[in-house]
């Protein structure tokens, strides 16, 4: 198991990483200052961390209230997948399309593409951070 130093070098080295893509990326794609896009990356990045933190403490809740804690089934680990990502594009839409001064649509679909991005990223990242950094060995 990962200790507690590890879970923190493991998200901020996962947020100042993609922040950095997200800057370059998202700049050179949009046309929008890299300090615009920054920002924004920062605000998605509050905002996932965020909802994060607390869609898994309410989704924990429900867990134990209706599933007593049962072995997470796929079905199980979809819908958990889907609903939290459901909510970060719906408030991410609103969010770009006010930060960015643009239409909701644009909105949509740039949000569409930051989630493509992430979901590759995340499967990226996480598997360079299991070779970089083991989870030691509890034998």
């Amino acid at each position: 198991m990962r200790t507690l130093k590890d879970r923190i070098r493991h998200m901020f080295l996962f947020e100042i990483i993609a922040l950095c893509i997200v800057v370059i990326l998202g700049s050179w794609i949009t046309g929008h200052s890299p300090e615009q896009v920054g920002m924004l990356g920062l605000f998605f990045s509050a905002l996932a961390m965020s909802w994060n933190f607390t869609f898994n403490w309410i989704f924990d809740h429900w867990d134990k209230k209706y599933r007593n804690f049962a072995p997470r089934t796929i079905s199980i680990r979809i819908i958990h997948a889907v609903l939290f990502e459901l909510v970060l594009l719906i408030a991410g839409i609103f969010l770009v399309s006010w930060w960015l001064n643009t239409t909701l649509w644009y909105a949509f679909m740039l949000d569409l593409g930051m989630s493509a991005f992430f979901l590759i990223y995340a499967f990226c990242f996480n598997w360079s951070y299991d070779v970089l950094f083991p989870i030691p060995s509890t034998t």
